[in-house]
């Protein structure tokens, strides 16, 4: 094993070339600091990347780049050239039982697809909730009965959310249900559908179009890596971090292993996106059995895209995605990526990507890729979106760690590690969505990095208190105001979107 000898230019060790850690690189380039990224895939950008197949381009997720935080606006900006942008709207609705419903839900739109026979038991239903309103009503499946009636409680919120979530949507809380459905009920719909002027200020929607870079949201990071170069930062692919050694209340190297070869790097700082349960196992010599258990209980759901290359003409529709409530397939969403960039298809041809969340070593996860692509065509062609026949080719892209596992002791458990490093690693700094195990959007992600980078110069920054915002950061009301972002907030706020508390994991 070789060691690097201390330069104070260099020692910061940045853990990740996702939007945290390249964001962090970046900002210290920008000052004049050089640092060390250690990134163990061979694709930079994290979850927000773009994956190449074949010369087709595929977003995990879809990303939209739209954000209140003006430093991430600057920032996306001072990367990639205004040219390279482009303003695309925002269209997304729900398909079910052979229909496109509006998102959010109409009641018009909604009651008129449905029909009139199932509109007057719809309206039957929610008029038997205000009758008879669920008793636990502080779990989301009572919540939303109590607004919107069973049957299209069943119709529209239930399937999606058990599909996404894995679990059922009795068993999680009312708070998630009240933050995602802001101000809506039945009544309020259908009186804002006859009468459009009133109380609309008091309904909130989503944002009508967004940013989107020209060749996916890898584009940026992958640019992004160029301009941290240029600055004198060594971004290090395909080397994962096996150890970070520490004395005296402090990280003093990182070791990481590159084609069997480990190097140690010498830190001054170390700031880190990895997951939050691999920096707790790295740490050498390592954390007390309680630091460690508090690790071990932090769990997450994985991700999959099953993407088919099908005919132009074979998807009339130019939704950016449309989600999916129907129990009779697998896929919760279908992202349609000729609507997101013209730029990530090709000519005559159109990609769809399936979206599944799964469980890393699942059957679905260890399913060969061919039968993955053989399930998703039908998928499509039991839903009445097309012919399987007309898929040409398909690519799978696994995403392993894609959503933080909030469940009742995770905030408990983040805490620990927390104290545990402010103790015994006062100078590492988790960043990001995995490396402080939130829910983080991309902006959010990049956000608490540049707030991280401002501390390691003197700055007191509270980085945990990047809020969510009062209003989720995508959706504005009717009247054009919009929530704020803030860097302020008490210790409890904490960052990211809001998810559901679930379940307990049951020990493998």
């Amino acid at each position: 094993m070789t060691e690097q000898q201390p330069d104070l230019a260099t020692d910061v060790v940045i853990i990740g070339a996702g939007p945290a850690g390249l964001t962090a690189a970046y900002e210290l380039g920008k000052l004049g600091r050089r640092a060390t990224v250690l990134e163990s895939d061979d694709v930079v950008g994290g979850i927000s990347r773009t994956v190449e197949r074949d010369g087709w381009r595929f977003d995990i997720g879809g990303h939209r780049f739209f954000t209140k935080v003006p430093p991430v606006e600057e920032f996306w900006h001072e990367v990639l050239p205004d040219e390279d942008f482009m303003l695309r709207p925002r269209k997304s609705r729900i398909y079910y039982q052979g229909k496109f419903y509006d998102y959010p839900l109409k009641a018009s739109n909604a009651l008129g697809n449905l029909g009139v026979v199932e509109a007057v038991r719809c309206l039957a239903s929610y008029l038997w909730a205000r009758v008879r309103p669920p008793a636990r009503q502080d779990m989301y499946e009572g919540w939303l009965v109590a607004r919107f009636g069973q049957r299209l409680y069943r119709h529209f919120f239930k399937t999606y959310t058990e599909k996404v979530w894995g679990h059922p949507a009795s068993e999680m809380p009312a708070d998630w249900a009240a933050q995602r459905v802001k101000n809506l009920s039945l009544a309020s719909a259908v009186v804002n559908a006859l009468m459009p002027r009133r109380n609309q200020k008091d309904i909130t929607s989503l944002i009508e179009e967004f940013q989107y870079p020209r060749l996916g949201p890898g584009m940026m990071w992958e640019r992004c890596r160029e301009r941290v170069e240029e600055a004198g930062t060594k971004v290090m692919m395909n080397t994962a971090v096996t150890r970070i050694r520490h004395a005296g209340g402090r990280a003093v190297s990182v070791v990481a292993n590159h084609e069997g070869a480990e190097t140690e790097y010498v830190s001054s700082a170390v700031i880190s996106s990895m997951p939050m349960a691999s920096l707790v196992r790295a740490f050498d010599p390592p954390v007390p059995d309680d630091v460690r258990r508090a690790a071990d209980d932090l769990y997450y759901r994985d991700f999959l895209t099953v993407a088919l290359v099908v005919p132009q003409s074979a998807v009339p529709w130019d939704d950016n995605w449309i989600y999916i409530h129907d129990t009779t397939v697998k896929t919760m969403r279908i992202q349609n990526f000729g609507s997101w960039s013209p730029f990530m298809v090709k000519e005559g041809r159109n990609v769809l990507g399936l979206e599944y969340t799964v469980e890393e070593g699942d059957e679905s996860w260890s399913a060969r890729d061919e039968d993955l692509v053989a399930e998703g065509a039908s998928e499509l062609g039991r839903l009445g979106l097309l012919d399987p026949s007309q898929v040409e080719t398909g690519y799978v892209v696994r995403m392993p760690k894609a959503y933080p596992y909030y469940d009742a002791d995770y905030a408990k458990n983040v805490d620990t590690i927390r104290a545990w490093l402010a103790e015994n690693a006062s100078n590492v700094f988790p960043v990001g969505r995995n490396g402080m195990h939130r829910y983080n959007n991309q902006d959010h992600s990049m956000y608490t990095a540049m707030l991280t980078v401002e501390n390691l110069l003197g700055a007191d920054h509270d980085v945990w208190s990047v809020n969510v915002e009062e209003e989720y950061h995508e959706i504005r009301s009717r009247s054009g105001s919009e929530g704020r972002s803030s860097s302020g907030g008490g210790s409890g706020s904490g960052t990211g979107r809001d998810a559901p508390i679930l379940p307990k994991k049951a020990r493998s």
